[in-house]
């Protein structure tokens, strides 16, 4: 979650679609926004011993089905690929 936070504190206005394997994920308010607007699931993820974060993704190959219905409903979106450290 080190490399995801650090990448959304750059972009704090937009929502962040982190690529994890074969998904685009969400996490926190983000997630909330995309599980609204793209009618998926919200779910939670545990962050800790007793903390849970929200959490809301899709497969990488339904990007181009996703994407445009954020940008359509007003909302900046940045992409990124998880790299290793």
């Amino acid at each position: 979650m080190g490399q995801y936070n650090r990448i959304k504190e750059k972009y704090p206005d937009a929502i962040l679609l982190f690529r994890v394997g074969d998904f685009y994920e969400t996490f926190n308010q983000d997630a909330v926004i995309t599980s609204k607007v793209l009618g998926i699931v919200l779910t939670k993820r545990a962050n800790g011993a007793a903390a849970y974060m929200d959490l809301a993704g899709f497969p990488y190959h339904a990007l181009d089905t996703y994407l445009p219905k954020l940008v359509k409903a007003g909302y900046r979106v940045a992409i990124c690929d998880q790299l290793e450290d």
